[in-house]
């Protein structure tokens, strides 16, 4: 099948609309241009234009990332850590934008993980129950000494 060509106001305009659906990362960006094989200077045109007009913004992406994955995913620090390093986040932008997650909540998400797969275990001694939701937590991203400053 032939791909479609676009000219460069359209491709513009499509990432536009890309970066306006979801916050996106510059790699994301990235990926989504190699679709439309653009030379070098077009592609930093773009991105100028993104960044300048606020429709890229990697600290807002952060941010949001780390909100969606613990709110909603239940995901621990290590695992969203992991991620966004994945998707050339910075190490020092990561840990800037961790206040996003309250350490009550994260305490509090940490007890209810634990409390529903330990519930789920049937016919296991405790310190079974015990070792393998602490291994499903790590799973999960969230780091062994929290879990075991939580529950000794």
């Amino acid at each position: 099948m032939e791909k479609k060509s676009y000219t460069f106001d359209e491709i513009k305009l499509k990432l536009v609309n890309y970066c306006v659906y979801q916050d996106r990362c510059h790699a994301e960006v990235e990926q989504k241009m190699r679709e439309f094989l653009l030379i070098e200077e077009a592609k930093e045109e773009i991105m100028l234009y993104l960044l300048k007009e606020n429709y890229l913004n990697e600290e807002r992406f952060t941010r949001s990332y780390i909100r969606g994955k613990f709110y909603i995913k239940h995901w621990g620090k290590n695992k969203i850590r992991m991620n966004l390093k994945q998707k050339q986040i910075s190490e020092k932008l990561i840990n800037k934008c961790f206040d996003e997650i309250d350490e009550a909540d994260y305490e509090k998400t940490i007890r209810k993980i634990y409390e529903d797969y330990a519930s789920k275990q049937k016919g296991l001694k405790e310190y079974q129950k015990k070792s393998k939701t602490i291994k499903y937590l790590m799973s999960r991203g969230f780091e062994y000494e929290k879990i075991n400053d939580i529950f000794d």
